[in-house]
């Protein structure tokens, strides 16, 4: 049966925010797709605080953050079920949460300055430069513990060719332009009502499939801060974005049992959104606090109508992918990759200490 592969990025095993190089590292997984089943996720290479993953699309190369304070990116050449080290640079920021390839540039978001990092990539996908460019942000919002400065906490490349950092800190998404070698700002592409704290950003349709006659030009994006997610309309030939639709990411309540037997959690716990994907029709939220996957329906117009609420095995689903259908979730808390079908239900489960990321290979 056809089968994809799994990586599998974590925290350190106390979890997030405990020092780095406490033994975890990189997973490797297969998930059948007839059936959604995996298989156990086994260690490949240890390597400090993967907490998130990138491919190279041409060469086989594997990139990993390491989410501490001196933030880093260390390579790997995929050798089958084999990741070899190819070297670690300076990710040019604090806690480094998210990468994206982008040609022969690999672009590091790093949350706890701000400040976005731009790596040159060599032809084989090793690092060309021992440090990166450094673009460092800016502003602030009225979250006194969470938005004291900027946040970077996701890069995107946009319909009109620029590309994007979502900043939590700052209630933007910030705008930057390709030049030779690297990339120079480029203003404010949108901004978001203070107090929001905009962690994830996905475009729909048309640019996904690169077919502009195909659907609209809009936006996605989750609110942490306020629980919400919001439609933007989309200028393409300004890369600006206008907020068209606010709603709830999630109508579920944390209830004082767990959903499933693996850990308890605060029934205060308050909802927070971070990932979301599209996946046909639907637009996907993780939710963390209340422990599910949000189901929204995308109209003809873009807009948006919440189907409801799966719950999951843990609290915290920290990233999902969508892989043939089933949707793959990294649970951070209580330490797992689950697998869910379209009807919500759990087809998979194994442990895997603070998982943070799932990166299906191509």
């Amino acid at each position: 049966m056809a089968s994809r592969t799994l990586w599998i990025g974590t925290y350190p095993p106390a979890g997030i925010g405990t020092p780095s190089g406490q033994g975890e590292g990189i997973h490797r997984a297969e998930i059948d797709l007839a059936s959604g089943r995996l298989t156990v996720p086994e260690p490949v290479v240890e390597t400090p605080a993967p907490s998130f993953l990138a491919l190279h699309p041409d060469v086989g190369v594997l990139y990993a953050v390491d989410e501490d304070k001196a933030g880093q990116v260390t390579a790997f050449r995929v050798h089958d079920e084999v990741l070899e080290p190819l070297g670690t640079v300076p990710s040019g920021g604090e806690h480094p949460c998210h990468l994206l390839v982008d040609g022969a540039l690999l672009y590091v978001a790093n949350y706890g300055d701000g400040a976005l990092g731009v790596l040159p990539l060599a032809p084989d996908g090793s690092f060309a430069a021992p440090a990166p460019q450094v673009l460092p942000g800016s502003g602030s919002g009225p979250d006194p513990e969470r938005q004291r400065g900027p946040h970077a906490h996701f890069v995107a490349r946009a319909p009109g060719g620029h590309v994007l950092v979502v900043d939590l800190g700052a209630d933007r998404i910030r705008r930057y332009a390709r030049v030779p070698g690297g990339l120079e700002p480029a203003g404010t592409a949108a901004r978001l009502p203070a107090g929001t704290g905009p962690r994830h950003l996905a475009f729909e349709g048309w640019f996904s499939s690169g077919d502009e006659q195909d659907g609209g030009r809009f936006a996605y994006v989750t609110g942490e801060l306020d629980a919400t997610v919001r439609v933007l309309a989309w200028d393409p030939a300004t890369d600006t974005g206008t907020v068209v639709q606010t709603l709830p990411a999630t109508k579920a309540r944390a209830t004082a049992a767990p959903v499933g037997a693996r850990a308890a959690w605060p029934a205060s716990t308050a909802p927070s959104p971070s990932h979301l994907a599209l996946a046909g029709s639907d637009l996907v939220v993780g939710v963390r606090g209340v422990g599910t996957l949000s189901r929204f329906a995308v109209g003809a117009d873009r807009l948006l109508t919440h189907r409801g609420d799966q719950p999951l095995p843990g609290p915290t689903p920290r990233h999902f992918a969508v892989v043939g259908g089933w949707t793959v979730v990294a649970e951070q808390v209580p330490g797992a990759v689950s697998v869910l079908g379209r009807d919500g239900s759990v087809v998979s489960s194994y442990e895997v200490p603070s998982a943070a990321c799932v990166l299906p290979a191509r």
